[in-house]
């Protein structure tokens, strides 16, 4: 098991009094106890960082913003970094991200397609911080490698010592139902070769969808997990997040991991 503090993560916050307000959801629902902590998930992209016009611009805070979001040291601030086209040099880019979550930046999720560890590395470096490096292993990551753990598991082995967590979602923001029972196989074959490994789950976690996860903690109970999608009536990631819906999401989840 894991040593790492395992979250509950909401993805698409955009100011920093949604965080005040979720934190007091979060306080006033969670067992006396519980290490669990509020996962504070703010969306970057290769073109909303570089100011590149795209339909997330109005979707995602403008990158100046992040480090207003970031202010609390009760939660878990995680900056969730797309480019699934990434260049042999992004981590130029990512450094400049990390920059940009300011020092109360606790984690980075890199929402890539096995990105190169080196440039993981490296991006660390030149942005002078050593935030928690989460691993998005998505539908399109499992695919390159032939939808097999094992294959799964002998990639990861590339990144031991850089990232400390894995998420694994195949809905990537999308909302589309979790199958958790599909995702045993990959969440047991990471944890038997790598035990130090935090190990998250996301798809279409929501108010009503909580039971969609039961699966993997039953066998898992550090696991942690993250919503976005399904925390809206539409479903659809572009629309703001009704925080009413987030609202009875974190204390299902509180309920749930106990």
């Amino acid at each position: 098991m894991s040593a790492l503090r395992p979250y509950i993560g909401i993805t698409d916050f955009m100011n920093f009094a949604q965080v005040e307000a979720m934190e007091a959801v979060f306080a006033g629902s969670k067992q006396e106890g519980s290490g669990r902590q509020l996962h504070v998930g703010v969306m970057m992209s290769y073109k909303t960082l570089n100011d590149i016009e795209t339909k997330w611009s109005k979707a995602f805070p403008h990158r100046e913003q992040v480090v207003e979001i970031f202010r609390s040291l009760d939660s878990y601030n995680c900056l969730h970094y797309a480019d699934y086209d990434h260049s042999d040099d992004f981590y130029q880019h990512l450094a400049l991200a990390m920059c940009f979550g300011g020092n109360r930046l606790s984690a980075v999720q890199l929402d890539m397609i096995w990105p190169t560890p080196r440039q993981i590395f490296r991006a660390a470096q030149v942005a002078a911080m050593q935030p928690e490096i989460i691993l998005q292993v998505g539908k399109n990551a499992i695919e390159v490698c032939d939808n097999d753990p094992r294959k799964v598991v002998e990639r990861l082995g590339c990144y031991e010592g850089i990232i400390h967590r894995v998420l694994l979602d195949k809905s990537m923001g999308k909302g589309l139902g979790m199958d958790a029972k599909g995702l045993l196989p990959y969440a047991r074959a990471i944890r038997d070769a790598f035990p130090e490994l935090g190990i998250g789950a996301a798809g279409g976690l929501g108010p009503d969808t909580m039971d969609l996860v039961q699966p993997l903690i039953e066998e898992f109970p550090d696991l942690s997990i993250d919503a976005q999608g399904r925390l809206r009536p539409s479903g659809n990631a572009l629309d703001p997040i009704d925080w009413g819906m987030a609202s009875t999401y974190l204390m299902n989840a509180l309920k749930m991991l106990k």
